[in-house]
């Protein structure tokens, strides 16, 4: 038998690709560059469970953004890199001091609990951010063993809202939770679109603040798939290995999860594709600020839209393109950019929202 002239596949392409949305910028495909270097990395054999040769590369990329301590964790998904990363922090008696509108506590399928059995103790605010004042309302009862014991810090950057902390901010927090006896985690989803927003290096608010543990976000910026749990300080933690397997993390052909991760960070792709999403956020708010009858809730900091706009007028709107309710009760909706969202797409649906207010 002959080999035929190249590879040949069954696969047909199922979907349209000129339909656009701002759902989620989990949406959206994978970047070229990513493609490419998972082509690269395909040919012939690697050693299996992160023995490979991207893995050990991807550890000298991570240490030049957040220094030489660092290592990461290559992992799946951002659920699996937010419970490892808490598990390795905590005791089994432990708690973790989070928003109430963290990820974390609204959508992980209470994965932390049932999975890493963790305490979660929530925490309103108005933004989406914990200051040190609002830390201290569950930051209490070390001794009561009728109550699971404070240990963790966990802020999300850019937050669920969309909004960023400041580097000053996180280093309240920071200094606030080591004085206590706390550690703290950062959930980076989006780490890339709160560095570009503050145009900032990453370090600025993870490592050289004191930040102890990261989950690092790949998906939400141009991966196909991936994340990694950064540990910046690894007195903080314990068995992280133990607990990426244990925690069903541990990707067998782990290259293709650290490749990505490399060609996103060795150079610029990862601030180029955050620095455009953000760019067609703000694009996309100032067209929505010229609509009469449409509120922007917070402010755009990033790559998130928040707004409210009455419920006839969004149901019509999802009907053309594609986004989600936040707050349904209220009227409250959520507009995502990602790398691949271009001008004639938020122009095109600012056209849409317009069109539908003016049926109102």
């Amino acid at each position: 038998m002959t080999a035929g002239p190249g590879p040949r596949t069954d696969a047909r392409r199922r979907h349209d690709p000129s339909v656009r949305g701002f759902a989620s910028d989990n949406y959206a495909g994978a970047h070229p560059e990513i493609l490419a270097a998972l082509a690269l990395a395909n040919e012939g054999h690697q050693v299996a469970y992160g023995e490979d040769q991207y893995t050990e590369h991807l550890q000298r990329v991570i240490h030049s953004h957040f220094g030489a301590g660092a290592e990461a964790f290559p992992v799946f998904n951002g659920t699996g890199a937010n419970v490892t990363a808490l598990q390795a922090l905590t005791d089994r008696w432990g708690a973790v001091i989070c928003a109430e509108s963290a990820h974390i506590n609204v959508d992980e399928g209470g994965a932390p609990e049932r999975m890493g059995g963790l305490k979660l103790l929530t925490v309103p605010t108005p933004d989406g951010k914990l200051t040190p004042e609002l830390i201290d309302r569950q930051a209490w009862g070390w001794e009561d063993e009728h109550r699971a014991m404070p240990q963790v810090v966990s802020i999300t950057q850019n937050t669920e809202l969309g909004t960023v902390y400041t580097v000053e901010e996180i280093r309240a927090i920071v200094e606030h939770a080591h004085a206590k006896g706390m550690k703290v985690h950062l959930d980076g989803a989006r780490i890339a679109n709160a560095a570009a927003s503050l145009d900032v290096p990453m370090r600025a608010f993870t490592n050289a603040v004191g930040v102890d543990v990261i989950s690092y976000g790949g998906t939400k910026n141009g991966m196909i798939f991936g994340e990694a749990v950064i540990v910046l300080n690894p007195d903080a933690v314990s068995h992280m290995k133990h607990l990426r397997k244990l925690s069903m993390q541990l990707a067998s052909k782990m290259r293709f999860v650290s490749v990505q991760l490399e060609a996103l960070l060795a150079k610029d792709l990862w601030l180029r594709n955050a620095q455009h999403a953000n760019a067609m956020a703000q694009r996309l708010a100032a067209g929505v600020r010229a609509v009469d009858g449409v509120e922007i809730l917070y402010p755009v900091q990033a790559n998130a839209v928040f707004a409210r706009l009455p419920h006839e007028v969004t149901r019509r709107l999802q009907e053309r393109f594609r986004f989600y309710f936040w707050d349904e009760a209220a009227g409250d909706v959520r507009w995502m950019c990602a790398f691949d969202t271009t001008e004639d797409d938020v122009d095109a649906f600012l056209q849409a929202l317009k069109e539908e207010m003016a049926r109102q």
